[in-house]
Parts: C-alpha cells; structure tokens; sequence
C-alpha cells in the first residue's frame, strides 16, 4: 500500500501520528508537564548539578528522577546536620548546669550565709556551739564546692582554698578573743582582727566569696543564653525542614503525574519522620530552655538562708528529665539516616526502571 506524501509511516491520511509503544511495554509520559513543573525543574536542575536535558521531544524522565534523588538526599543530610548541631547548642550546657554551676552558686550562698550568722555570734561573751555549728556549715559548703574541677578553672580552686585556710584563721581568732576577760583590750584586739579577716575589702573571706559566685553567676547566665548563633542554627533548621517537606510533597506529585501512581509510600514516610523528628526535637529544646531559664532567674540574685533549701529543690525540678532529653541527640542521627534510606527506596526502583530503558 503506497503511502500517500507527506504522510509519516503508521500515519493514515486525515490522521495524526499513530501512537508507538515505547520498549517495555510502558506508554510514553501522558502529558507534557505545566509552566510550573518545568520551571521547577530547571530550579532543580540548578540546585543539583544535572547535566543538560535531552532534545527536543525525548523524555525527561530519568533525568527528572535523578535530580529529584540527589536533592532529597542533599536536603536530608544537611537537616541531619542541621538539627543535630542546633540540638546539641542548647543541650550540651545542660549537665554542666545541673551538676556543676546551679550547686556551686547554692553552695556559696550557704557559705555566705552561714559566715554572715556566725559573725553575728561571734561577739558572745564565751564560746557558743552556735558559732561553732555556723562555721561548720561554711566549711562544708566550700568542701562541696571545691569537689567541681570546674568552679572558675585553677584559679577559682585556688581561691577556695585560699579561703578555706583564713576561715581556719578566723574560727581560731574568734575563740581566743572569747576566752579573754569582758571588755579586755586583748579580746578586741583578737575580735578586730578576726572581723577584718571576714570582712576586708576586696582581700576578706565575703570579699573573695562574693568574687567566686559573680563567676559561678556568670557561667549560670552564659550556659542558659539562647544567643544570636543558637537562633540562626534553628532557624536554617525550621528552613530546611520546609524545603525538604516540598521537596518531598513535590516528587510526590510529579511521581503521581509521571506514574499514575496515587502515592509513594516511602515518601509519605519520610516526610513524617522529617516532621515528626523536627517537632519532638523543638518540643524537647523549649521544655529544656524553659527549665534553664527557671534556673537562671532563681539563682540570679542573692538568696537568704532559709531559701537556700527550697531554691536548690525547685533547681533539681526545673532541670529534671534534662538529661534524657540531652542523650536523645543520638536519635537525630539515627532518624536522618533513616531518613536518607526512606528518600533513596523510594526513588530508586524507578531511577533502575529508566537507567537500562534503550533509548
């Protein structure tokens, strides 16, 4: 039968092309992809590096796959990255908080306080046990703050001892001045001195114990800071979870335009443990902050002694279940690698498909 001219093979007169059946058995992409879809796709192509597309009239399909691949896993790995850097920006100051800072600035307190009381004893006309009780409790105060390596680093330790050795010299001042007569020139001598050692500017025992807790306050202050650097590292992280949920949602949609299929499971799966492991881990950082916070505001400013008791039992409260939450960093990792995995099964059995399709 002649083909009439200008007619391509297969083609009847009056007719278009007929449709030919792609090897395989699959039919051709159904439809051309929209304004939107190709622009997104020359996005894409960007982002990932793809090398140019085929001519005119070829499919695109396996290219579109493999840039879809390569930006799922690009973003997956630098959330990964992301939430586990932020996570560990606010958690890592936790246990350094709850063992070491928020007891040693309640340790100086008591030590403040009870050397406070013990000079409002120290002017009785005879030795009292209420003396001796007041300078045993600052002493073991101190013991418990200096069992910190990390109270102000060699220098604070230094002071510590510095002071544990002149409140020796104080406690025995202050008995030779209560064994000599009423109103001696002897027991004011041994009084005045005694007193000096508490109380001299800037060399006394107040004096450098106050020096040691505006530090340990400092370190309180700096460990509970939710800084300019903090909110940049969550931030990228809250962008990053956005763009690799459209991403997602995006190859959702060109898979079901592709494919006709209704949907991928696995990357239904990886957005909810994209979304699911982002939410706890911001849960779990407000919880956290907010019983820093807690913490910082109590110990912000000087306490009485019969406040000490109740502020480090509210501290243990505020900062309880820290810990947990601070080893749950590992999950990020294990979360993002499966998250990588959830990303690479769901596109590869299609990339496969196009890769050893002749073409």
């Amino acid at each position: 039968m002649n083909t009439p001219s200008g007619a391509h093979p297969g083609q009847l007169p009056g007719h278009g092309p007929a449709s030919v059946p792609r090897p395989g058995g699959r039919p051709a992409d159904r439809r051309a992809p929209g304004r939107w879809s190709r622009r997104l796709g020359v996005l894409l192509d960007r982002l990932s590096g793809a090398g140019p597309g085929p001519g005119e009239g070829g499919s695109t399909t396996a290219r579109d796959l493999a840039v879809r691949h390569r930006l799922l896993l690009a973003l997956s790995a630098l959330l990964t990255l992301s939430l586990f850097v932020s996570y560990q920006g606010v958690h890592d100051d936790v246990n350094p908080l709850r063992t070491s800072s928020a007891p040693a600035v309640l340790s100086l307190d008591t030590a403040l306080y009870a050397l406070g009381q013990a000079q409002r004893d120290a002017g009785a006309p005879a030795p009292t046990s209420d003396f001796q009780k007041q300078i045993s409790v600052a002493a073991q105060s101190l013991a418990a703050a200096a069992a910190d390596d990390d109270i102000g680093g060699p220098a604070g330790r230094q002071a510590l001892q510095t002071v544990a050795g002149l409140i020796t010299v104080y406690s025995v001042k202050v008995q030779q001045s209560q064994l000599q007569p009423d109103g001696s020139v002897l027991r004011e001598a041994y009084l005045s001195y005694a007193t000096s050692i508490l109380t001299e500017k800037g060399s006394g025992i107040q004096a450098r114990l106050t020096a040691l807790q505006r530090q340990q306050r400092a370190a309180v202050n700096r460990q509970t800071s939710f800084g300019p650097l903090l909110w940049s590292a969550w931030s990228a992280t809250l962008l990053l979870t956005l763009a690799l949920t459209a991403a997602l949602l995006e190859t959702q949609r060109f898979l079901r335009h592709r494919f006709r299929r209704r949907y991928n499971r696995q990357l239904l799966a990886a957005t909810v443990v994209s979304l699911a492991g982002v939410g706890i881990a911001v849960l779990f950082t407000v919880w956290t902050h907010q019983g820093m916070a807690d913490t910082r505001t109590l110990l912000d400013r000087p306490l009485p002694g019969r406040q000490i008791p109740d502020a480090g039992r509210r501290t243990a409260s505020y900062l309880a279940d820290t810990g947990f939450r601070a080893a749950a960093a590992v999950w990020i990792l294990i979360g993002g690698v499966l998250l990588m995995a959830l990303a690479e099964t769901g596109l590869r059995r299609h990339i496969d498909d196009y890769r050893f399709r002749p073409r």
